[in-house]
């Protein structure tokens, strides 16, 4: 079973970023969710990336790095559209993880350097999902150099459709993509 570093998006820590990570937990996985806007949730995810931008991205990244410090080396990254951003940062620069799950989101692998050799990776996105759009040609680049990655992409689906609190949930996408993520850590075993 593995250990996992789950980061919430811009709309804050949600019951429904929660609710996958309960699913992940059931399955018997360790699941750690920092807080990276200290109890604060957004009703849209303009307003959450208001508030990033406000209290200052590099802080964000900084505040999601820091919660892997007390977190063992062979950790799983996942993050949710804006929590990508510290979970592929930690992905390829911290020593020792063995997986990075992205979802709604993807920056350029050279963001943070590298990617590290033998990294299984997940990409999940929505075909249709504006935001998704400006990352997709990074997201199809780390699946094409990577042999170990992998691109999911899901048809008719909303930014954040797997958050089970939101408007734009998809729960037959959502179901999909959980099986993806659970047979995904179960090949790390």
């Amino acid at each position: 079973m593995s250990e996992i570093l789950l980061f919430h998006h811009a709309q804050g820590l949600t019951t429904g970023v929660r609710a996958f990570a309960d699913e992940l937990t059931a399955a018997g996985h360790t699941v750690h969710l920092p807080d990276l806007f200290d109890g604060r949730t957004f009703e849209t995810v303009e307003s959450g990336v208001d508030h990033a931008r406000e209290i200052g991205f590099d802080n964000v990244l900084a505040k999601g790095v820091a919660a892997a410090d007390a977190l063992p080396k062979d950790v799983v990254y996942a993050g949710f559209s804006m929590g990508v951003m510290p979970a592929q940062k930690l992905a390829q620069n911290r020593p020792g993880a063995v997986g990075a799950l992205f979802f709604d989101s993807c920056l350029p692998v050279s963001e943070f350097g590298s990617w590290p050799e033998g990294l299984p990776a997940q990409i999940h996105g929505g075909v249709d999902d504006e935001w998704f759009a400006e990352d997709l040609e990074f997201a199809r680049q780390l699946a094409d150099s990577v042999p170990m990655a992998e691109l999911f992409l899901y048809s008719g689906t909303k930014h954040l459709f797997a958050d089970s609190s939101l408007k734009s949930y998809d729960a037959d996408a959502a179901r999909l993509l959980l099986q993806r993520t659970l047979s995904f850590l179960a090949g790390l075993a």
